[in-house]
């Protein structure tokens, strides 16, 4: 913690040092109120596309452009949303890209052509990639390190993954009334939180009276490099299991070639876009690593789960957002329990037992039966919840341990796009395999979608096995560490 956030606010010798202030709740449910609100716009739009279909009558390869055109914002941008948090205030990008998040999702509830859906999609991810690292870095940066922190970080996250699932069933409910409640019912929450964070949100002094006029300056041309780079990948993973391999391969090396010039730009720059020093963290790499991992298991796994639910069995989506409702466990578990395991076992052992209980969950969905009743799918849903409130907490802890608090944007970004970059690929990697392994008829189906769960169970694995690493890393520096650090880190 640096001396200036030390100064900025004195010590209260009545309140326990690991109690948030009032001001600190009130600065954290703001933010709370933000990232559910993306959470619960992602579930609510999944759950409305069968009937956006329908009314517009878009065919396939437009819906499949308009699922992809918030990833591609959300992926693309969100390393330079980080950086620009950190370098043009994170205050000041907050509360910018939350108004244009309020005015593109009302600007979808008027949408009547699939390009214009195409546009307020791309640009709502667009707002998102700045909104997330923002959010994340005034957290950081404006709590005080150590267990005030930690529960806050785990409350933010868990409100997250409960706006996604809460989300699933909104948008149900709220698609019987007709698809453009789903742009609509966004923009009031958007509109109080806006008014709500004027007015609570702390002002910050600005980088240019902390840092000198340098210190203010965006290393536009890498920018540029890595938001094409970014775009480019997420491309070509999400369009790989629809189109020639020509074409995957064609725009993955463009993607290399920009990767490159990247690298080139920032090792020239005088005000790197990153730092690549940051990368020497290895909890950051780890929190990375097994992040990516774990979501592109849980989308592999959500996303075959939905077609069985819905194609095969015939659920509505209403019955199938109710289905994986009981994986929302982890808002109520997230701010209560984990917190408490992360004191005693340290972050890294939770995240691990987290990824055990999910590769135990897959592995119970593997054999899926054609007429399962929901008793014999509930064990691996409810392992799912508490696997989520076991990760996607302390990954944020372990995602911004160690960093310097002038690089929290940066790392609040490498993180999201980690995990936007996972939701990509385990979608794609499950559609691909999904694709091979389907034959015609009932039974086609089913093998399709026995062969595509093993995909999450990969990743599951193989996320505990980087996870694990982080369990011989704390146990080689133990014995030098304070206690005090264990407990935070």
């Amino acid at each position: 913690m640096s001396v200036s956030s030390a100064t900025s606010h004195p010590a209260q010798p009545s309140r326990s040092p690991d109690r948030m202030s009032p001001r600190a709740w009130a600065v954290l449910l703001v933010l709370c109120g933000a990232i559910f609100l993306e959470g619960i716009d992602v579930a609510m739009f999944n759950v409305a596309l069968p009937a956006i279909r329908a009314d517009l009558g878009l065919p396939a390869s437009s819906l499949q452009w308009v699922i992809s055109a918030y990833v591609l914002g959300y992926g693309g941008f969100m390393l330079i949303g980080g950086r620009a948090a950190d370098l043009l205030g994170r205050r000041r990008m907050f509360l910018f890209w939350l108004a244009v998040f309020l005015l593109f999702s009302g600007l979808g509830g008027f949408a009547t052509e699939s390009w214009m859906l195409i546009a307020v999609r791309f640009v709502t991810g667009v707002a998102s990639a700045f909104m997330a690292p923002a959010g994340l870095s005034i957290i950081t940066t404006s709590i005080p390190e150590g267990a005030q922190r930690n529960r806050a970080l785990l409350i933010y996250s868990g409100t997250a993954a409960g706006g996604f699932s809460l989300g699933l069933v909104i948008g149900g409910l709220l698609t019987g009334f007709g698809w453009r409640w789903v742009f609509f019912a966004p923009v009031v929450l958007a509109a109080v939180l806006l008014a709500a964070a004027l007015i609570i949100l702390p002002r910050t002094p600005s980088p240019a009276a902390t840092e000198g006029a340098g210190g203010r300056r965006l290393d536009l041309p890498g920018a540029l490099a890595i938001t094409a780079a970014l775009v480019l990948l997420v491309t070509a993973i999400e369009r790989a299991s629809h189109v020639h391999p020509v074409w995957t391969v064609a725009t993955l090396t463009a993607a290399g070639v920009a990767f490159a010039l990247f690298a080139v730009i920032e090792r020239r720059s005088a005000a790197p876009l990153v730092r690549f020093g940051v990368f020497r963290n290895a909890a950051l790499v780890r929190a990375n690593a097994t992040g990516l991992l774990f979501i592109a298991g849980f989308a592999a796994f959500q996303y075959v789960v939905v077609l069985y639910l819905q194609d095969l069995r015939g659920w509505s989506p209403l019955s199938t957002s109710l289905a994986l409702l009981v994986i929302g466990i982890d808002a109520v578990l997230a701010p209560t329990l984990t917190p408490r395991l992360v004191e005693r076992f340290g972050t890294w052992r939770v995240i691990t037992g987290g990824l055990v209980l999910a590769a135990i969950g897959y592995a119970t969905f593997a054999p899926l039966g054609p007429d399962w009743t929901y008793a014999a799918m509930f064990p691996a849903m409810l392992l799912l919840g508490l696997a989520f409130a076991l990760v996607y907490g302390p990954l944020t802890i372990a995602g911004t341990d160690g960093v310097a608090e002038a690089e929290h944007g940066l790392a609040g970004g490498l993180l999201y796009t980690s995990l936007q970059f996972g939701t990509a690929l385990g979608m794609s990697a499950a559609t691909a395999v999904m694709v091979a392994a389907t034959d015609d008829g009932a039974a086609g189906l089913l093998s399709g979608y026995r062969a595509a769960l093993l995909v999450p169970l990969v990743a599951a694995v193989i996320a505990v096995v980087v996870a694990g690493s982080g369990l011989r890393a704390r146990r080689s520096s133990t014995s030098a560490e304070p206690v005090s650090e264990m407990v935070a880190g």
